[in-house]
C-alpha cells in the first residue's frame, strides 16, 4: 500500500479549495443577476431562472441554489413582467424590499426631520435655523444662541420678575457686536426652532417666541429697555414685531414667520419663559440683501444618480 506524499496531499487540498471558490463565485454571480417572482401578497422569490410547468412554476432559487416549485396562481405576473422589463432596461435600481417595520421607522424619522425645501431637511436633533435664499438657492443657516446682557448687572441668566423689584430704573437689554453672524438675504425670513421647553409657565405658542428689532449703537445691539416696577412686574419697551408661530412635523419644530417684510437691520428671537420671565440668551440674525454667504449653511442634498 502506497502512502500519499505531502506534495500530493497539498495539491489535493488546493484543488478542492479552487473548486469550492468556483462554486461560491458561481452562486454569487447567480445572486447578482437574479430575477424575481413577485407574489400577490407583495413578497417575492429571488430566482436565477424559471419555467412554467402546467399549474406550477419550476424555478432555480438564487438564495438556496436549488430547484423549487410554486403554484402559478400565487404569482403576480404583471408585477413580475414589469420588474423584468425594468431590470433589463437598466431603469431599476436593485435594493432590498423595505419591511413594514423599516417603513414605519423611516417615516417617523422623516416626520421628526421635516423637509422645508426639496432635498433640504431640518435635523432631528433640533436647534434654531434660518431658512434663507442665497442667489435664489434655498439653504439653512444655524443660529447659535447668543448671551444677552443687562448693561448694569452684566448678568447672563434668565430674567425674572423678582430681579430688583424695588427699582424703577430702566436698563438696556443688549448684546455685543453691531452685526449678527447669520444674515438673511430675503425680506421675510423663516425661523425654525426646536429647543428644550425649560421652565415654562403656560406660555402660549404664539407668545413663547417673540421677534424683536435691535438698535445698533456704540458697538452693541440694544434689544430694548426693561423696567421692573414697584409691584415687581417687568415691562419691556422694545420693537416687538407681529409674527405667526405654528408647529410642523411631529410638533417638535416651531415655524416662526414675520407677518410683514423686514427692512434691513438687526433682529433677535426672544424666548419668553413665562408671562413675566424672559430668557437673556437670544438667537440673533440680520437682514442684509448684500451680505456674503452664511458660513456652514446647509444645502439641499443632491439626488443619487440612478445606475444604467
Amino acid at each position: 500500500m502506497r502512502s500519499c506524499s505531502p506534495n500530493a496531499t497539498l495539491r489535493a487540498v488546493l484543488i478542492a479549495a479552487a473548486i469550492l471558490l468556483l462554486l461560491c463565485a458561481t452562486a454569487s454571480s447567480a445572486q447578482q443577476v437574479s430575477k424575481r417572482l413577485i407574489l400577490k401578497d407583495g413578497s417575492y422569490q429571488s430566482v436565477v431562472k424559471y419555467e412554467i410547468q402546467g399549474d406550477r412554476v419550476h424555478y432555480l432559487s438564487a438564495e438556496r441554489y436549488e430547484w423549487e416549485d410554486i403554484p402559478t396562481s400565487l404569482i403576480d405576473w404583471d408585477a413580475t413582467k414589469k420588474y423584468e422589463s425594468d431590470l433589463s432596461s437598466g431603469k431599476l435600481v436593485k435594493r432590498r424590499a423595505e419591511t413594514p417595520e423599516e417603513r414605519e421607522e423611516r417615516e417617523k424619522e422623516e416626520s421628526n426631520s421635516p423637509e422645508v425645501a426639496p432635498g433640504l431637511r431640518l435635523p432631528g436633533t433640533g436647534g434654531v435655523f434660518l431658512f434663507d435664499l442665497y442667489q435664489s438657492k434655498p439653504e439653512l443657516a444655524e443660529i447659535v444662541q447668543n448671551g444677552s446682557e443687562l448693561n448694569k448687572a452684566r448678568q447672563k441668566n434668565t430674567l425674572r420678575a423678582s430681579i430688583n423689584p424695588l427699582s424703577s430704573a430702566k436698563q438696556n437689554f443688549e448684546i455685543k457686536g453691531e452685526h449678527a453672524l447669520v444674515q438673511s438675504h430675503q425680506e421675510r425670513p423663516i425661523i425654525y426652532i426646536d429647543i428644550d421647553e425649560g421652565p415654562q409657565n403656560d406660555v402660549a405658542l404664539g407668545d413663547r417666541f417673540r421677534l424683536v428689532r435691535a438698535k445698533t449703537r456704540n458697538g452693541v445691539r440694544i434689544i430694548g429697555n426693561l423696567k421692573v416696577t414697584f409691584s415687581g412686574k417687568v415691562s419691556q419697551e422694545s420693537s416687538l414685531l407681529p409674527t405667526t408661530a405654528s408647529k410642523i412635523g411631529t410638533g417638535e419644530w416651531v415655524k416662526l414667520v414675520p407677518n410683514a417684510d423686514l427692512p434691513p437691520g438687526e433682529y433677535v428671537v426672544v424666548e419668553m419663559l413665562g408671562p413675566q420671565e424672559m430668557n437673556l440668551y437670544v438667537w440673533d440674525f440680520g437682514v442684509n440683501f448684500n451680505a456674503p454667504a452664511n458660513p456652514s449653511a446647509w444645502q439641499p442634498a443632491e439626488k443619487a444618480a440612478s445606475s444604467n
